[in-house]
């Protein structure tokens, strides 16, 4: 399997932006951009989120206790342009703020997932976090989405119904 073929295919499946915090040892914070982000399992709940092995903040990920999953809105891609970037203090701009379990998140977000370190999985180039949630807080706000390399948001009902109307043409009809 060549790397370009699936990078394209995977490029067309949409996937929520997340900003994925923690704090090390020292209280310094730490967070990271990924679209990687699932539910698991309901009984324990668990969700998933994966991190490159070769990432800035892999090593304290990894050591980490505790994250928050911050499922960005509509409207914070520049937040996750920020947390995607390296070089940067990726919280200079003082937008997150102690959320659940005490972790840094963003009160814009339209889902917060805190969760407590249930494993690390070695996976390839990546590690699986597996956090097992503690708390989650949902907000009524339309999520960011990527999909074909660019931000996006899914098309709700309200949208749909505000669009211009679909004809319908039954088989009687022909």
């Amino acid at each position: 399997m060549e790397r370009t073929a699936l990078t394209r295919a995977m490029a067309g499946v949409p996937g929520p932006v997340t900003v994925v915090t923690t704090v090390d040892g020292t209280g310094k914070p730490w967070g990271f951009t990924a679209n990687s982000f699932s539910s698991v399992s309901l009984e324990p709940p668990l969700v998933l989120v994966c991190l490159n092995k070769t990432a800035s903040t892999h090593g304290a990920f990894a050591a980490a206790d505790r994250f928050l999953v911050n499922v960005l809105a509509h409207g914070q891609d520049g937040v996750a342009r920020r947390f995607a970037r390296s070089g940067v203090d990726r919280f200079a701009a003082g937008d997150l703020v102690p959320c659940e379990l005490g972790l840094p998140g963003s009160p814009g977000a339209c889902v917060r997932v805190a969760c407590s370190m249930h494993a690390v999985v070695d996976a390839g180039d990546h590690s699986i976090l597996i956090g097992r949630v503690a708390a989650a807080a949902a907000h009524d706000r339309t999520p960011l989405v990527y999909c074909d390399r660019s931000f996006t948001r899914p098309v709700t009902a309200a949208d749909a119904a505000a669009a211009e109307p679909v004809k319908v043409l039954h088989l009687a009809d022909w």
